[in-house]
């Protein structure tokens, strides 16, 4: 393992601050997560906190000196400086490809999810409305077909044919759609994918763990 001064700060039922411990556990880096900061727990909104992250939000990284927020650039960052090219390789298009993917999970997937998992899941009387679960059901679906049309052409993983940071970030955001009780569009090489990243590490852990 490398020897590194990494802490991490969120609660540990975030969606993206299980995108940050996945990708420590699969790069093999010790770290520390401090006293769960978030809802229901420790109050970002606090001088201590926004003074990291002004957003008042989870996750936020400290590696030393170094202090960063947003999910997928802590993935990218932890990738690129302790990955030797796993997970985020070091050639440009093959490293774009799995921006790219990583890009379209946060702007073009999450967006779609929205208003379902916040009514059905969270219970959120803002999203409670019949028709708007309805829209955001099926457009979260369309974007899945998306998904499994890129799975058919790679055969393999995401962004082409080995695991990277866009599996993660895409793998997260799956488990969510599969432990949502909407009515799910039949997506047979999603499914295989899914199934083939039971053997990554982290993945029991911080996936396929029963939070959605």
């Amino acid at each position: 393992m490398e020897n590194t001064n990494i802490s991490l700060l969120g609660k540990r039922s975030s969606i993206n601050v299980r995108k940050v411990l996945w990708t420590l556990e699969a790069l093999g880096l010790p770290y520390e997560l401090e006293e769960e900061w978030g809802s229901g727990h420790r109050d970002t909104n606090v001088p201590e906190f926004l003074a990291l992250n002004p957003n008042a939000m989870v996750p936020v990284l400290r590696d030393g000196a170094l202090v960063l927020y947003e999910s997928n650039t802590i993935c990218r960052y932890l990738a690129g400086a302790y990955g030797k090219g796993a997970l985020l390789p070091a050639e440009p298009a093959r490293r774009a490809m799995v921006e790219q993917w990583m890009d379209w999970q946060a702007t073009e997937l999450n967006p779609a999810w929205r208003h379902a998992f916040m009514g059905l899941v969270r219970g959120s009387p803002q999203f409670a409305d019949a028709a708007g679960i309805e829209a955001s059901a099926a457009a979260w679906n369309a974007k899945m077909r998306i998904l499994e049309s890129q799975l058919e052409k790679t055969g393999a993983y995401a962004a082409g044919s080995s695991f990277s940071l866009a599996d993660i970030v895409l793998g997260l955001s799956t488990n969510r759609w599969k432990m949502t009780p909407i009515e799910h569009a039949a997506l047979p090489a999603v499914e295989a994918w899914y199934a083939r990243l039971a053997s990554e590490a982290g993945f029991n852990q911080f996936c396929a763990n029963g939070t959605p």
